[in-house]
């Protein structure tokens, strides 16, 4: 009898998406729903994106490219780096190009770890869960570090080095953070930097994504500190700054991996589309009035969301200082309800109050000792902003 395996059994998901879909069934059905569940802008590509997007098509860019990406887009993203983040020199060579930058969460860790060797890879939890997954499904072992509350969703760097061990090969870093839209401040990268220069052996996987999207200070790499660029795998795209997720496109940078990540590309997705590459170039040079907008409108909405949500009972939300991600802490709520923990809550929110949201065991297992929590995409207007949380606040009123 054809078997399946136990990799393919046991890989993990993206819980969002499994969301999304009860969403759109119930949306199918009629049901009035109000969703903060899925992690993208909600605004339309810029035009002039757009229109590089056309005229790639029209010029007949409908070929393969070269696995790493046009020369074009790699010198693109290597002068956007170099200007975002202080103090780093990143080569066009040194940069990779995929169909977005989830790819490389993969391939960092087939790049750096051997499967069943033993390899550990530490990772933020609560975190994206594609880090979780992947890790398991390329024979790592992963070690859990835990964002705590009280340090606005970082970690004690004194945690991390006790985590460290002769088999630590990687660190997964993500600052600006998802789910909790924490962000590393500086002195904690500092702090992290010192632990990492007695383990040379130790990888760094700075995913930075949102990195654009802070909204307290500036952006922060660990790139940036001395003797870390070379040992940082920096993962950014065009998804969240340019409202660009459907496009597929990322890049990472790293000198000595850029090869093996090529080489990734090459055995897999062949190269990212060559119509989004170019559309991404005009992305990264072109006029940035668009991307600034959403950003400082992704700043009014932070502080409408957060400011609401601390107005209902049972809630507190902490302010999160970058990204598109509230994660306020419901344990009070969840007692006033009567339901057991986050994900109960967030079922009878979306069954009862007609509101999407996702629970903290979207995003690993539940921090000991630190409550529950849910998380709300403010990738959303401010009517529905509004809405929803009234709609959140009058579930608690009617069943407590």
């Amino acid at each position: 009898m054809v078997a399946i395996s136990q990799r393919a059994q046991g890989l993990g998901t993206e819980n969002a998406f499994v969301v999304l879909a009860e969403v759109n069934q119930l949306i199918r059905e009629g049901r009035d729903i109000i969703s903060f569940c899925i992690g993208q802008p909600d605004f339309p590509t810029p035009a002039n994106i757009q229109d590089a997007g056309v005229k790639a098509i029209r010029e007949g860019k409908h070929g393969y490219t070269a696995s790493a990406g046009i020369p074009e887009l790699r010198q693109a993203a290597a002068d956007y780096l170099n200007r975002t983040r202080t103090g780093i020199h990143v080569d066009a060579n040194d940069v990779v190009v995929a169909a977005g930058a989830k790819p490389f969460i993969g391939y960092s860790i087939l790049s750096v770890t051997d499967y069943g060797a033993g390899d550990e890879v530490i990772y933020p939890v609560p975190g994206f869960p594609i880090y979780e997954s992947q890790i398991k499904a390329n024979g790592a072992v992963g070690v859990p570090i835990f964002l705590r509350e009280d340090r606005n969703f970082g970690f004690d760097p004194q945690e991390l080095a006790d985590k460290i061990t002769p088999r630590t090969k990687l660190l997964i870093l993500n600052s600006p953070h998802n789910p909790t839209g924490g962000i590393i401040p500086r002195k904690d990268l500092e702090a992290i930097a010192e632990i990492l220069r007695k383990h040379p052996q130790i990888w760094i996987f700075a995913d930075e994504i949102y990195g654009q999207l802070v909204y307290d200070g500036a952006f922060e790499s660990i790139a940036s500190l001395p003797g870390m660029q070379e040992r940082t795998i920096i993962s950014d795209g065009c998804s969240k700054t340019w409202a660009m997720t459907g496009w597929r496109l990322g890049f990472a940078a790293n000198k000595k991996l850029a090869p093996f990540f090529t080489n990734w590309i090459t055995n897999t997705e062949s190269c990212a589309s060559h119509i989004t590459q170019w559309a991404g170039v005009e992305a990264l040079n072109g006029p940035q009035t668009d991307a600034q907008r959403m950003h400082d409108i992704f700043h009014k909405r932070r502080d409408l969301i957060v400011g609401l949500l601390n107005k209902v009972p049972g809630i507190s939300c902490k302010s999160p200082g970058g990204a598109f991600y509230a994660w306020p802490n419901v344990t009070e709520a969840c007692k006033m309800t009567g339901c057991a923990n986050s994900e109960e809550f967030r079922k009878r929110l979306l069954n009862e109050a007609g509101v999407a949201v996702l629970a903290d065991i979207h995003f690993g297992p539940r921090v000991p000792n630190e409550g529950q929590h849910i998380r709300f995409s403010y990738a959303a207007s401010d009517e529905a902003i509004t809405a929803g949380i009234a709609r959140v606040a009058e579930f608690i009123r009617k069943n407590s």
